[in-house]
């Protein structure tokens, strides 16, 4: 900070010398020039010629400046009688005398202006520079437990306005997101505890003593039940990992046929449950990855399903103008927790580690895979019960 302030001053404090030289050059050249006929206007409107002509065509050798101007030796002590010759002298002198001291002055003048032109330069790169130093000393304090602090630039809007108000916002997403990394590793390793404190359990309680073969039968299917759960968990993070790092390829896809195939693979989940699927799919196609467009539609279409009622609908919509839609029956959705939903492992209700209850990461892959794909997720609680939720494409 301390070389851009001295570099800052040499600049402007450069720049104000330089401007002060130039001026103070041109009013000497500009006074040089219009100086001599200033005078002699000056002398011969004072000094009529007729008075000239009386004045004694001698005088006192102390007055040195009366050099006379007309060709020819002049005796010493002498002065010339002609009107003009007499202006021309007395005009070069005061001349002379005057620019002599205007360019002391403007030396003079000049030097204190330098040595205040460097002690201004020298403040104002300070307070243009203020700035950067509070943005620097809080980067420098910045750690995981206080990013809650900002910048709060107070001052006149500007280019370091603008970058302190954009480092703010660096901040708040910063802190969103770990907040969020904190809040899903704390969930995460509180999922994967259950089933292995279950695997566990049924390992020692279950097969202890004489088993029979029927709890043998029991304990090993519920293993298995329970690996197969930590699998999905696993492979839900994994996933979730991979389209919060963004796409690596694009390739046109077609939702709509993608939306009839996820119903079409779910449909005898839905009517296990008793639920009916419907779809209205006009065509649409994104620039995107196929498999994560999969895991989206599936995500969104399979929660609906699971989070229903006995009887319940699901509708399906797909078009360039709505993007994807699904719309479910279900219980009543409190307004104030529809954004919690998009969190992983966040759910309306407590999970009871049923067969496909899920692990509680459906929506948060959807939100995760719409951001990679440069589209928006919006969840509106519908009047009666159940979700809505639309993922838009495109501006």
């Amino acid at each position: 900070m301390r070389s851009e302030r001295v570099r800052l001053t040499t600049l402007y404090g450069g720049l104000l010398v330089l401007a002060g030289a130039l001026l103070t050059g041109v009013v000497y050249v500009l006074v040089k020039e219009t100086l001599y006929s200033s005078i002699s206007l000056a002398v011969t409107t004072a000094v009529p010629a007729q008075r000239l002509e009386d004045l004694p065509t001698s005088f006192p050798t102390s007055f040195p400046s009366a050099v006379p101007a007309s060709p020819g030796p002049v005796p010493p002590g002498t002065f010339p009688r002609e009107p003009f010759a007499i202006t021309r002298t007395v005009s070069d002198a005061a001349e002379s005398a005057a620019l002599e001291r205007l360019l002391t002055v403007s030396v003079t003048v000049l030097a204190v202006y330098a040595l205040l032109s460097v002690v201004v330069a020298w403040w104002v790169a300070g307070r243009v520079l203020r700035p950067v130093a509070v943005i620097t000393e809080t980067a420098r304090r910045l750690s995981g437990e206080n990013l809650h602090e900002r910048i709060a630039l107070d001052g006149p809007p500007g280019e370091l306005k603008r970058l302190a108000d954009t480092f703010d916002g660096m901040l708040g997403r910063m802190e969103r997101l770990v907040s969020a990394q904190q809040r899903f590793a704390a969930n995460a390793a509180h999922e994967l505890r259950t089933p292995v404190a279950v695997q566990r359990a049924a390992a020692e309680i279950g097969l202890a003593g004489e088993p029979s073969p029927e709890r043998v039968a029991r304990i090993r299917a519920k293993l298995i039940e329970v690996a197969d759960d930590s699998e999905r968990i696993i492979e839900g993070l994994l996933l979730l990992a991979a389209s919060d790092q963004g796409l690596r390829e694009r390739r046109p896809v077609a939702v709509h046929e993608v939306a009839r195939e996820a119903v079409d693979a779910l449909a005898g989940e839905a009517a296990e449950r008793g639920v009916t699927v419907s779809v209205r799919a006009r065509p649409l196609t994104v620039d995107g990855d196929a498999a994560l467009l999969d895991r989206l539609v599936h995500n969104l279409v399979a929660n609906g399903v699971r989070h229903n009622v006995p009887d319940g609908r699901v509708e399906v919509r797909t078009g360039p103008d709505i993007g994807i839609e699904v719309t479910n029956t279900g219980p009543e959705v409190p307004p104030e927790t529809v954004p919690l939903l998009f969190e992983p492992f966040r759910r309306l209700t407590e999970r009871s580690h049923a067969p496909g209850g899920g692990a509680g990461l459906g929506l948060s892959i959807v939100e995760s895979v719409a951001r990679a794909h440069g589209a928006t997720t919006r969840a509106t609680a519908n009047e009666g019960g159940g979700l809505t939720v639309r993922v838009r494409f495109g501006p």
